[in-house]
């Protein structure tokens, strides 16, 4: 007869279960305890998510030393102080290194496999658990949990069902639920009587008024603008500039709350890119509180407004003066002032939305390119969820519950997230480390 009973159960096999996975089993071999370890993921296999980080090349973590890695974590970092610091960046590298990993370090001390295959970092994780004792059984869906005072009884899809002393929540937030991400976690820790902060997407698309040729809110809350509705003719015109190094500010109700500079994409989506990801956070919060958003981009954010005024009468002089341009209306000469001062893709959907722009205002137009902000595109296809299980009712240190002892929470269902850049996987390592670890040694 199948023995479903385990010390620890961890439910969910993606970056926090898998090392929670870990950091139990190696616990357990360390004290010389047999502790029973076992990992129960939905899916058919572990990690599903992590498959499609970083467009596939899985940008697993980020070297920053803690001051400035802190500075990219939200609502409050203190809350991953311990995790972080028991699981570094540097030891989660050498971890996966020690499993046989390749890594690489590139721009802005983002770290991926050698291989760019996100697919070689899951096997890895998986291995890693595997090796050090933890039991992984993939196809196990979790449908119900029971807290019966001295254990934990969980009952699955398939009718198996499971018993365990402690219990790890691992099973991530509610983006991209084609991967199993479908926010069962927080129904559990509602259940179990915890407070979960307000839910909403981010590292997600923001929508300019007028992309789209519906602005309808879908089903996931007010502002949502489901990716797969159709380009309007601007959008389609914006959609697929990439702009490097740029401005991007933007103001909510009038007040400017956050200003970044470098790369910006427009996608199908919307405003993208690593400075489009950086403000859709702030972007899409307001926008479900109901607030005006206005995004304002500085095409030219190295040249003063008053040198860029200079340079461009100086330009518009020279085209003016040029005999080949004697018999050119004014709409003509100035569209080949724009080709001098933007990438030709992009020259439509500028003049589109500047009608009113002439050679004396360009400059002004250039450095503050407003966009009225309508929406932002859902779960469907957001990186991370903000919002989760309520960091006041978690011990940090340990990452236990402070109503139900022995339910440890780790990863996404946390409410924790990052900007872009590793941030979000290393919290899911440590968080999902620590988690394991507290749980073993208790």
């Amino acid at each position: 007869m199948e023995n479903n009973s385990a010390d620890i159960i961890i439910i969910g096999g993606g970056a926090a279960g898998l090392m929670a996975g870990a950091g139990a089993a190696r616990t357990y071999a360390s004290l010389g305890i047999k502790g029973r370890v076992i990992i129960l993921e939905k899916m058919t296999r572990p990690g599903r998510k992590i498959m499609i980080t970083g467009k596939g090349r899985c940008n697993f973590t980020n070297l920053k030393a803690w001051n400035e890695f802190s500075g990219h974590i939200h609502p409050k970092p203190n809350a991953l102080k311990p995790a972080f610091h028991n699981l570094t960046s540097e030891k989660m590298m050498e971890f996966l290194e020690s499993h046989g990993l390749e890594t690489v370090v590139e721009r802005g001390d983002r770290v991926f496999p050698a291989s760019h295959l996100a697919s070689d970092v899951v096997d890895t994780l998986a291995k890693a658990a595997r090796e050090a004792g933890a039991e992984l059984l993939c196809g196990k869906e979790v449908v119900e949990i029971a807290d019966v005072g001295i254990s934990f009884n969980i009952g699955c899809a398939d009718g198996s069902t499971y018993d365990c002393r402690k219990l790890i929540i691992c099973t991530g937030g509610l983006s991209y639920p084609k991967t199993g991400s479908t926010g069962d976690g927080y129904i559990w820790a509602r259940e179990m009587g915890h407070s979960i902060r307000p839910l909403f997407p981010s590292l997600t698309a923001v929508v300019p008024k007028g992309y789209k040729v519906s602005e309808q809110t879908g089903n996931a809350g007010k502002g949502h603008i489901d990716r797969s509705v159709q380009l309007s003719e601007t959008g389609s015109s914006l959609c697929g500039n990439q702009l490097k190094n740029v401005g991007l500010s933007i103001f909510v109700d009038g007040n400017e709350v956050q200003s970044e500079f470098g790369d910006l994409d427009f996608t199908d989506g919307g405003i993208e890119g690593p400075i489009g990801f950086k403000v859709s956070r702030r972007c899409v919060n307001a926008v479900i509180n109901g607030s005006k958003v206005t995004a304002v981009i500085d095409l030219k954010p190295a040249v003063e407004l008053e040198d860029l005024t200079v340079r461009i009468g100086t330009l518009w002089n020279e085209i003016s003066k040029d005999k080949r341009n004697a018999n050119r209306l004014y709409k003509d000469r100035f569209r080949i002032l724009l080709t001098k001062l933007l990438p030709m893709s992009l020259i439509p959907a500028f003049s589109s939305l500047n009608p009113n722009v002439d050679h004396k205002t360009l400059a002004k137009a250039l450095k503050n390119w407003k966009m009225e902000i309508s929406g932002y595109v859902g779960y469907e296809r957001c990186v991370v969820t903000a919002g989760g299980v309520s960091l006041e009712e978690v011990t940090a240190k340990t990452l236990e519950s402070r109503l139900v002892p022995g339910l440890y929470f780790a990863g996404e269902v946390l409410d924790l997230d990052a900007d872009t850049g590793g941030y979000n996987l290393q919290i899911a390592f440590s968080t999902g480390y620590l988690a394991g670890i507290s749980a073993a040694k208790a």
